[in-house]
């Protein structure tokens, strides 16, 4: 990766002031976006750390300045979010193992639409857009054709853009861009499919558990009935009960009372009797 040296960062930071800043926060917030980007249109080492605690530092600095008293206006947050935005989706899409992800992830990032400095005529994070574009577009072209590396695409299409197309190479770059538009086609159609697969399991299964919950919603209500019902019968068996009950405890009295009687006649005979024996 090529090394600056110290004249050539006050340069950089120097021109990545601006004018319009509120605060020290803002500016050190611009000064650091603009040497993200520049990082990120360098040629980096694949162990290279530096940008991604970078942009980690950027997004603690714009949840800072979102809820500084003088912050800048909702359209410039809303334009250092997306540049921000850009630089992380970017550093994500750099992680994914093949060229079509990391070119299909690349499709739906958003670059900026205002320049950082006032040097700028097209903003930096467009320029890195369509950089990893075109380096993306021919890693699929030599995973496609395996005809040339990366690195020789690549500088093939900075000759184009220096010299200017040719009739022979824009014929081939159409044929590159059908191929591509083809491999992106048939990746949507096959996430169409599984994504249409998972809704159909999903319909299933939430109709198979609609039915389960069903059943189980009438069985309970049976059972509950059941034990309803059972409640009643064991309220008029205990009733019933009671009174049996009450009834022998009743006669058990009476006879008790006739037997007491009975007992004390047969004495008081017994005794009346016996002396006029003797």
């Amino acid at each position: 990766m090529p090394q600056h040296g110290p004249t050539e960062m006050a340069q950089a930071e120097g021109a990545c002031h601006r004018p319009l800043a509120t605060s020290r926060l803002e500016l050190n917030l611009v000064r650091l976006l603009c040497r993200c980007e520049s990082m990120a249109a360098e040629k980096r080492e694949p162990d290279e750390w530096r940008l991604e605690k970078y942009v980690g530092a950027l997004e603690d600095m714009l949840q800072a300045l979102k809820v500084q008293a003088s912050k800048p206006a909702s359209e410039v947050i809303s334009e250092y979010s997306r540049k921000v935005d850009f630089l992380k989706g970017m550093l994500q899409a750099e992680k994914l193992t093949s060229s079509s992800e990391k070119a299909l992830a690349n499709q739906f990032l958003a670059p900026g639409r205002v320049p950082t400095t006032a040097k700028e005529r097209v903003p930096a994070t467009k320029t890195v857009h369509l950089q990893s574009r075109a380096r993306y577009t021919s890693e699929m072209r030599s995973e496609l054709l395996g005809t040339e590396s990366s690195g020789e695409l690549e500088a093939d299409m900075r000759k184009r853009v220096v010299k200017g197309p040719r009739p022979a190479d824009e014929k081939q770059s159409a044929s590159e861009l059908d191929l591509v538009l083809q491999r992106h086609q048939g990746l949507q159609e096959k996430l169409a499919e599984e994504m249409l697969g998972l809704a159909r399991s999903l319909k299933t299964n939430t109709l198979a558990a609609q039915s389960v919950i069903k059943k189980d919603n009438q069985t309970l209500s049976h059972s509950l009935k059941m034990a309803d019902q059972n409640l009643e019968k064991l309220k008029l068996e205990s009733e019933r009960l009671e009174q049996h009950a009450q009834k022998s405890v009743n006669w058990l009295l009476w006879a008790m009372l006739i037997v007491v009687c009975f007992v004390f006649i047969s004495m008081i005979l017994f005794i009346r009797i016996m002396p006029r024996l003797k």
